[in-house]
């Protein structure tokens, strides 16, 4: 059991795409060298006044490489705690270092949060010498206790925030697949109705070949072109299918169905403009389902709504839509719900975009721009 355990531990990878420095590190680091270096002008008690300053000021900028390389960074920065008890060794001195050398108490978070697993328990044993040793020379029974529980408290959140993080990203993951098996369904209906189209007009061509050479070639143009565009959107089909999903033959809903909307609330009103004919069923599809998720989430998240608009355009070369309600934003803004991801991904996969949020003169609006051709 123990030996499974571990194994699964050093099997465990980094966490994927760790953040980059941003201007919080930046601002961090700066202002816990400003401190050390006051500290070191201002301090009288500071023991072992330069190796004190040279650490802290060699161990402080380590911080700003705690994701991407969270290991080197703790052996570094808990190497430099190490160094500080080389006065304890050789004199009476107890107490070494700077008040700002607190700050790679941040590294054992980051080793747990986005080092690989084998990297955690180098960094764990790392971390535990220079701990211990201060901990040993500490005066009471209370620092111990106290030193102890926050270093395991650390460790503990950065583990926890890690699996937090997987947790989620398998979340999202399963609301992609699902999204993508759905318009692979809805892609296989819209194929089987061109194929059904080559097989009608195939058999006419033939019925009037003898006698009608001239609609029996109209036919095979017909069927060129049903062809072409079949073929066309069964490349869209396999890039988009995983397999194990079950094929849903039920009718798909498009543009013309927008008016069922106005039947799930009074509230919703419906505004169709621009060119609209011809567009292929995967995009019709799309258009239909990315307003009939946003009204659904309008009529069950907004508050004191009067009206929820549903405007769809036809324009050159793309199809936008707006789905606007005037009521109070409950949803906040930096919370991405399912529903969301999955009107995303959709558009996604048909080489366009979506995007959600409050609207800067109130309320909360969904806005999509999706191709009028699917992409192959």
């Amino acid at each position: 059991m123990i030996a499974t355990f571990i194994r699964s531990i050093l099997a465990e990878p980094r966490a994927p795409e760790p953040p980059a420095r941003v201007w919080r590190d930046w601002a961090l680091v700066g202002a816990l060298l400003a401190t050390a270096v006051a500290e070191v002008i201002f301090r009288p008690d500071v023991a072992w006044r330069p190796l004190a300053t040279v650490v802290a000021l060699l161990v402080i900028p380590v911080l700003l490489w705690r994701r991407t390389h969270p290991l080197l960074a703790t052996a570094v920065g808990w190497g430099g705690a190490m160094v500080l008890h080389i006065p304890t060794v050789v004199s009476d001195v107890v107490d070494v270092g700077l008040y700002s050398m607190a700050g790679i108490v941040l590294l054992p978070y980051a080793l747990y949060r986005w080092a690989s697993g084998r990297e955690a328990l180098v960094g764990t044993a790392i971390v535990a010498v220079p701990a211990g040793l201060g901990l040993a020379t500490s005066a009471t029974l209370g620092d111990v206790i106290g030193g102890t529980t926050l270093l395991v408290a650390v460790f503990a959140l950065g583990a926890a925030m890690r699996y937090r993080a997987v947790a989620r990203q398998r979340e999202v993951q399963q609301v992609r697949t699902l999204e993508r098996g759905e318009l692979a369904r809805e892609l296989h209906d819209t194929v089987a109705h061109h194929v059904s189209a080559i097989a009608i007009q195939a058999q006419a061509g033939r019925a009037v070949a003898a006698n009608d050479p001239a609609s029996a070639v109209e036919a095979l143009a017909v069927i060129e072109a049903e062809a072409s565009r079949t073929l066309h959107e069964m490349r869209t089909m396999v890039r988009v299918l995983r397999e194990g999903e079950e094929a849903d033959y039920a009718p798909q809903r498009g543009i013309s169905d927008l008016d069922e909307l106005t039947r799930m609330s009074p509230l919703v009103r419906v505004h169709r403009g621009g060119d609209l004919a011809g567009l292929p069923q995967p995009v019709e599809v799309a258009v239909y389902r990315i307003c009939q998720e946003s009204v659904t989430n309008a009529i069950r998240h907004s508050l004191h709504a009067t009206t929820v608009n549903v405007e769809v355009t036809g324009d050159a070369g793309v199809v936008r839509l707006r789905v606007h309600d005037d009521g109070e934003a409950a949803r906040p803004a930096t919370s991405v719900g399912y529903g969301l991801l999955g009107m995303a991904e959709r558009a996604k996969l048909l080489g366009g975009v979506c995007q959600a949020g409050p609207d800067p003169l109130g309320g909360w609006t969904v806005e999509a721009t999706l191709p009028r051709e699917v992409p192959q």
